[in-house]
């Protein structure tokens, strides 16, 4: 459905309203009492949440933040105070996936690196421990490449934050902060001793206890595979003691069951657009795991299981958990590994047909689907010395020819299998999804 042009009009007010409002809220600031100035950066913290991702990145520029620095240092803006605007800025970013670059390049970045540093130096009596972590929160969530440099002082700092046992409800905002900026680190090799013991308790007394947010639980898993890319030897751990496809799997349904996938998402309850934004992040997660993992078992046939009712249930009004989950069997689909039959019995191939059958299809979304088909076209080919279980495949892929037939989208594929057989690299055209039509 098409916005007419009042309804235009009205968002264009709206935004220009939030806009215009932070700006005159943030140029007050300087002229204010310290107390004042936290009831000011609240009120800024509450138009931040109603941003969208062009609002959020016209407002905050590399100006802004050499602004907040020059504040800062003027001691015109206490540090209490600017923790509260930049740990709510980076929080927003990372949960939005807003791809702010802005801060890398300021000044305020710069110093505040240098400030990590000189605080880890100190000695034990002068050092102060909050300022370090609320430093290393406000640098990881800020910035889009944190400096690998550091992670010896923001890794061991922050997961002792995330250590604690504590659950009553501020104790578990610390350690959701803690996890949430620590999962913000790229998915660069970081030595062992540095974070597996630690992680790795985290994790196991969550799966005892229950002791995390729903958030904090999966930005652990996420620091956690982010180190899985390259480093295989965590494959032991993630795979068959700590069970990940177990765990995401669970924390999938649980989560979908809170969500009214019905509903479109500008209106849904705070809690219920939180959820579905750890659904999507759970996404990610998924994504990466699939990638790096070799070990296919019966846990991971369970999790394309939950993909599957996910990809059904988010179709229509969730256009970026549906991505995620095509995403997922697309790269499950890749695996040298995939159990084929787990593939069938889960209902894959049944739901990708079913999303190529909407009007809303994409680029990105046709992609995925004629890769899935093409993996599992040639998994169906495998000889098999059962002739029953041979002339079932067969049969199975007859069917899922003939569907897409029916739907138009059988040259497709043909074509993409022709270009595999001719050598042709068919990944080198992911960014370009509708190249290999015209092929040849």
């Amino acid at each position: 459905m098409s916005l007419s042009d009042d309804d235009i009009s009205e968002d264009e007010t709206l935004t220009t309203a939030r806009t215009e409002q932070f700006s005159k809220l943030f140029c007050e600031l300087e002229d204010c009492r310290e107390d004042e100035q936290m009831q000011k950066i609240k009120e800024m913290n509450g138009l931040i949440d109603e941003m969208d991702e062009e609002e959020f990145e016209s407002i905050f520029t590399i100006e802004l933040f050499d602004t907040i620095y020059r504040m800062i240092e003027e001691k015109t803006l206490s540090w209490r105070n600017a923790t509260l605007l930049l740990k709510h800025v980076g929080c927003c970013k990372v949960l939005k996936k807003i791809e702010l670059f802005s801060f890398d390049d300021s000044l305020l970045s710069e110093r505040m690196k240098e400030m990590i540093i000189d605080e880890n130096e100190k000695k034990k009596e002068e050092k102060n421990e909050k300022h370090l972590i609320d430093l290393c929160e406000c640098y990881l969530l800020l910035n889009r490449w944190p400096s690998s440099e550091m992670d010896s002082i923001y890794v061991p700092c922050l997961l002792k934050v995330a250590l604690k046992k504590d659950e009553t409800e501020e104790a578990q905002k610390e350690v959701e902060m803690a996890l949430l900026a620590l999962s913000n680190i790229g998915n660069w090799e970081i030595e062992q001793e540095l974070y597996l013991n630690e992680i790795t308790e985290i994790i196991r007394y969550h799966q005892e206890h229950h002791n995390l947010t729903r958030l904090a639980y999966q930005s652990a898993w996420q620091f956690l595979i982010k180190r899985f890319y390259w480093d295989k030897s965590l494959e032991e751990v993630i795979v068959n003691e700590l069970h990940f496809s177990k765990e995401a799997a669970r924390e999938l349904e649980d989560l979908s069951k809170s969500v009214d996938w019905k509903r479109k998402e500008e209106e849904k309850g705070e809690r219920e657009a939180k959820n579905v934004l750890v659904i999507e992040r759970w996404f990610d997660v998924i994504y990466e795991f699939l990638y790096s993992n070799t070990l296919w078992n019966e846990e991971l046939a369970g999790l394309i299981n939950c993909i599957v009712q996910v990809l059904r249930a988010s179709r229509g009004n969730h256009k970026d958990i549906r991505n995620g989950c095509l995403d997922s069997l697309r790269c499950a689909s890749e695996k040298r590994d995939m159990e084929i039959d787990d593939m069938l019995k889960s209902g894959a191939v049944d739901a990708v047909l079913e999303e190529m059958n909407q009007s809303t299809l994409g680029d990105d979304i046709l992609w995925n689907c004629l890769i899935f088909f093409l993996n599992i076209s040639e998994r169906l080919n495998e000889k098999k010395d059962d002739e029953k279980e041979a002339s079932k495949r067969k049969l199975i892929k007859r069917k899922m020819f003939e569907k897409m037939e029916e739907e138009g989208f059988e040259d497709s594929v043909f074509r993409l299998c022709h270009c595999k057989l001719m050598g042709k690299d068919y990944y080198s055209l992911m960014f370009r999804p509708f190249n290999f039509l015209f092929f040849f």
